[in-house]
């Protein structure tokens, strides 16, 4: 088509310089041709900008010819195919709202300085927004509460999720999400968990409230048990073995209750703990002494690689329960003859206790519901071990409680290692170094 125009173009000029010759000038002749081809090309350029300028005009390309033809023809292959793209692209985000305002979670769009961009209709009844007076505001001026802007100008790029009251109705407690969403945007969503949140609160009640009720009843009953078992009489009395059974149990039914009302003590009062100094190296002194005791009759090897001059601030009472749990953990699913290593260190990302064995191990399947209350991976094991099965609940909650958190690292029938990390801000320096020591158990 443009090689056609060309010969269109010397066409022109040639009969332009024709008729020049004639007349006694073939360089005006030329100019003449010249200056009628533009004047075409003018023409059509004329009607495509009355056509591109009149949108119902492109229904229809203007006639032509030449290179013009097929201009006006492509021009109009696309314009088709923009608008078919444009009638799709308007039906996927119908669908998308339609969808959107369906859902009960009130979903918010927002820029990357925060500001709201688009919401759905449960964000309306959720959290008050109102459309379209709240476009292009800052989440945060609509959301007061100092956590929440806090959590949103923390880093919008960033998974993360709290709890607050709803600022349109206090009596909804609100469950809110942040994910990254498309360029540089952020996705807000806000789910209603009042219900759950209530059935949560009843239930740590009540269980609250039955382990204190069981409490008195069983200090009686191990009492009375100690008592006559502890007798150098009754081991000829037939029933010394059974009454043996019941004290252990009845001791077994007391360690449950203790867990039960530290772990509601920990779920009622989840707020970060400020505390005191805590001295880790002695814990650690105390909890090898305490494990060699346990297993007296495993022949365990017991090492701990400790900096005692590394300790945290927070709850004495419950750092001690939650190291406690992990170590006598180790004691019990570890076989006889097996090692058991503590570690106490730390680095650019805080401060670690850590506790590796040569146990049993974990399938990686069980591992995410460790932390679950009475979750047992092997539930004969368990009873043989004695243990209660709220004790990594309750090192989850202390943790939670000390800004921390616990990693599991284990390999079925290889062993395990539990770390509880404390952030850099916890963290306290005293002056000595002592070396590592060896316990044998």
């Amino acid at each position: 088509m443009l090689l056609a125009e060309y010969w269109r173009l010397i066409l022109i000029v040639s009969l332009g310089g024709v008729v020049g010759f004639l007349f006694g000038d073939i360089t005006f002749g030329m100019l003449v041709g010249m200056s009628i081809y533009l004047v075409r090309h003018l023409i059509y350029i004329k009607k495509l900008a009355k056509w591109l300028a009149e949108p119902k005009s492109n229904i229809e390309p203007p006639e032509g010819n030449g290179i013009w033809f097929g201009i006006f023809n492509r021009i109009y292959k696309l314009q088709k195919r923009n608008k078919s793209q444009k009638v799709k692209l308007a039906a996927a985000l119908t669908r998308f709202q339609e969808a959107a305002s369906a859902m009960p979670d009130a979903m918010v769009i927002l820029t990357s300085e925060g500001k709201i961009e688009w919401f759905n209709q449960a964000a309306k009844r959720l959290i008050g927004l109102k459309s379209p007076q709240d476009i292009e505001q800052h989440i945060t001026n609509l959301i007061r509460y100092p956590a929440f802007k806090e959590f949103v100008e923390n880093d919008l790029d960033a998974e993360r999720d709290m709890e607050i009251l709803s600022p349109f109705d206090e009596s909804l407690i609100l469950q809110l999400r942040i994910a990254p969403y498309g360029k540089g945007k952020a996705l807000l969503v806000a789910r209603d968990i009042t219900q759950v949140s209530r059935l949560e609160q009843v239930r740590r009640h009540f269980v609250a409230n039955i382990s204190h009720e069981l409490r008195t009843p069983l200090t009686v009953l191990t009492g009375y048990m100690e008592t006559l078992t502890s007798n150098k009489n009754s081991k000829d009395n037939p029933w010394f073995q059974p009454m043996q059974h019941m004290y252990a149990q009845s001791n077994r039914m007391q360690g449950i209750v203790k867990d039960l009302l530290l772990l509601t003590r920990l779920e009622n009062y989840s707020e970060s703990v400020v505390g005191a100094e805590v001295a880790v190296p002695e814990l650690i002194e105390m909890l090898l002494e305490e494990a060699r005791m346990l297993g007296h009759d495993k022949t365990q090897a017991l090492t701990a690689d400790y900096d005692s001059s590394l300790r945290i601030i927070g709850r004495r009472e419950d750092i001690q329960s939650a190291f406690s749990n992990l170590v006598s953990n180790a004691v019990r699913y570890t076989p006889k003859g097996g090692r058991i290593h503590i570690k106490w260190f730390s680095d650019d990302s805080g401060a670690h206790f850590v506790v590796e064995d040569t146990g049993m191990g974990i399938s990686s399947m069980d591992i995410p519901r460790l932390t679950e209350r009475f979750f047992r991976v092997d539930e004969a094991r368990s009873r043989e071990t004695g243990g209660t099965g709220l004790g990594l609940a309750i090192v989850k909650h202390v943790l939670q409680r000390h800004d921390g958190n616990l990693t599991i690292n284990s390999i079925l029938g290889r062993g395990s290692q539990f770390s509880c990390n404390f952030p850099p801000e916890r963290i306290v320096k005293a002056d000595e170094i002592k070396p590592a020591i060896d316990h044998a158990g």
